[in-house]
């Protein structure tokens, strides 16, 4: 999966079949003959017989939502027809999924996705409430996922021997093998003193890979 992660391309040719395909930088055209998920307001245009409906995400994920702010608010789009996704004109790009994998992706991330992946919001581990209690979607199976960043993402290999430490502001997604903890880079008298600002980073541990955007600060409009 990771030498084709985010490969993003300026003006794709119209599509034939089903599926996602890349509009330009800025957007994700569908063309839809049955059903995709996208995330909630992302439609910027469409044409064809297409139905756009509000998806429940379950009493459990609600709560966790509420609770922490995280969380993915998503619509079905079902029908014969093409639409185009688009969010505050942050850079858009897409992700092949072979059966058997699998990644955690932040929920302010993601565009839109085949209805043959599957996804629940889960809690990262090893996280706690600490960081705000992070939550994110954890993505599997075979098929497409669309997501957006701000500005072009920088994916980070992971080995046993290479731990890779990421602000938690910073990170799109990761393999969904990586073994997650909260790491603090300063002590308690370095932070009163008015140290770095940098106290806690998400390490992660195994084989795999990050992602994350060249940004720390959370893009206006791109809460979950």
């Amino acid at each position: 999966m990771q030498s084709e992660l985010f490969a993003s391309g300026n003006m794709a040719q119209p599509a034939t079949a089903p599926g996602m395909t890349q509009q330009n930088a800025k957007s994700i055209k569908y063309t839809v003959n049955g059903e995709c998920y996208a995330r909630q307001g992302a439609m910027i245009a469409f044409r064809g017989n297409l139905q756009f409906e509000k998806k429940g995400q379950g009493v459990g994920n609600f709560i966790k939502r509420s609770v922490t702010g995280e969380g993915l608010a998503l619509m079905s789009v079902r029908g014969q027809g093409e639409a185009w996704f688009a969010h505050q004109a942050a850079n858009c790009f897409l992700i092949d999924f072979a059966q058997g994998d699998a990644l955690t992706v932040n929920g302010r991330n993601v565009l839109c996705f085949d209805a043959s992946l599957s996804y629940e919001i889960k809690m990262v581990k090893g996280a706690g409430m600490a960081g705000g209690g992070l939550f994110n979607c954890l993505f599997s199976g075979q098929g497409r996922l669309g997501v957006i960043c701000e500005g072009d993402p920088i994916v980070i290999p992971v080995s046993p021997q290479s731990p890779v430490f990421v602000d938690t502001d910073a990170v799109v997604g990761w393999s969904a093998s990586l073994h997650t903890s909260l790491h603090r880079s300063q002590s308690v008298g370095s932070m009163i003193r008015g140290g770095s600002g940098e106290a806690v980073q998400l390490k992660l541990e195994g084989e795999g890979f990050v992602v994350v955007r060249p940004s720390e600060g959370r893009p206006a409009g791109q809460s979950a």
